[in-house]
């Protein structure tokens, strides 16, 4: 069986994440959020997947590749050109991808499944493949009840009792909502569903096929299905996503390494003293980092491969990426630390590195210049601050 995976976007609202990782390659616990998707595809039948790409489309191509082993044939349809020898992405609107694919060759010859690249699900993809069959819809919109108070999130869908759709409403307000059932971007197709999508242009399944479908009053569904649902939409998004698979609210994304001691998890060869440090689960540590005496960790609690938290420093409640070091003493709470960027669970983000506070976050491959006296009294002052008060007063204490 056949499907598609959507992997063209930006992902603007993930940033500063996807400057450098496309949005279906964000890593839960180091593995990609498009890995679950194959997994789940294959366990399903569904072995011959398409996914169209765009921006950074070179890393999902150099390790996804043909797809072989992860136990499915993968084809890439690129949207964009080459501008001085680079890739320049021109992304085609998720219904425009699809319609590129069939121009090419008529690849969807049966019914096929649609998906966002940047969520973990746990579906009975079998069942809802054969209620949609069932129904004889041309299109099917999974979906997921939510409580009221959250409708204002999401794009709501508005059906009949038989489950046809009558409308769509875009984060309603609560009072507003005319359903509780939301889009989750899972969808099932019949391939004539792409006479309705035009060729050559951007066109988008939600903002303008779905509503061409209606108006035409074509046999198009929606079903409510009870299923783990993930979606890594912003920034906080992703990091509540790490912290339900630390929790174990995730059920199918499993924890990597080996568990320690309860709760705390650790890749290849971590350096800690185990003694000297106070460390409060669930926790990971990623391979080939390094602990110092004295720090403090407070789960649930990320730490990526080839980092260093230095003596005295305390994280809680925190995602730190690979290759990032903490300074000693600092306290780190609540936050995301990606590259030299720190962000907050509002997604409000610093620039470590134009703020000057490198000598709190910076590369753990960098060596650190010593620090003048002036310069440590300042950072002693700042010392058990969260980082999200280290902006405007701590570049004109350092100036």
């Amino acid at each position: 069986m056949k499907a598609m995976i959507l992997a063209a976007g930006k992902g603007t609202r993930v940033r500063p994440i996807t400057y450098t990782i496309p949005k279906p390659m964000i890593p839960i616990l180091q593995k990609p959020v498009m890995e679950f998707l194959l997994e789940l595809l294959r366990q399903h039948g569904f072995d011959e997947i398409m996914v169209n790409v765009s921006h950074l489309a070179h890393e999902i191509e150099n390790y996804f590749r043909d797809g072989q082993k992860f136990g499915v044939q993968i084809a890439y349809s690129f949207e964009g050109r080459i501008v001085d020898g680079e890739l320049v992405g021109e992304a085609l609107g998720s219904a425009g991808g699809m319609r590129r694919i069939q121009d090419f060759s008529p690849f969807f010859d049966d019914t096929f499944v649609v998906m966002c690249g940047d969520a973990l699900i746990d579906l009975d993809l079998t069942e809802a493949v054969r209620w949609h069959r069932e129904k004889g819809s041309i299109a099917t919109v999974i979906m997921k009840s939510v409580p009221r108070e959250e409708v204002s999130s999401y794009g709501v869908v508005v059906t009949d009792e038989s489950g046809r759709i009558k409308a769509f409403q875009e984060k309603p307000a609560v009072d507003e909502a005319l359903s509780t059932s939301i889009n989750t971007g899972i969808y099932i197709f019949e391939p004539e569903v792409l006479d309705y999508v035009p060729s050559g242009c951007e066109f988008d399944i939600g903002g303008e096929l779905f509503p061409k479908l209606v108006e035409m009053a074509a046999p198009f569904y929606g079903v409510t299905m009870d299923f783990e649902w993930v979606d890594i939409g912003k920034v906080p998004d992703y990091w509540r996503a790490v912290r339900g698979v630390l929790q174990g609210d995730v059920k199918n994304v499993q924890i990597p390494g080996h568990e320690v001691a309860p709760g705390i998890y650790t890749g290849l060869n971590v350096a800690v003293n185990w003694d000297k440090v106070d460390i409060q689960g669930p926790v990971y540590i990623g391979g080939m980092t390094r602990i110092e005496d004295g720090a403090k960790i407070v789960g649930p609690t990320y730490i990526g491969p080839n980092c260093r938290i230095c003596g005295g420093a305390t994280v809680d409640n925190s995602v730190i990426f690979e290759y990032s070091r903490l300074g000693p003493g600092v306290r780190l709470v609540d936050k995301l630390v990606f590259g030299r960027y720190c962000v907050d669970k509002t997604g409000a983000t610093i620039d470590v590195q134009a703020a000057a506070l490198d000598w709190l976050i910076t590369d753990a491959r960098q060596e650190i210049p010593s620090q003048p006296a002036l310069e440590r009294q300042a950072i002693a002052q700042l010392l058990g601050k969260d980082i999200s008060e280290l902006g405007k007063d701590s570049r004109a204490m350092l100036s």
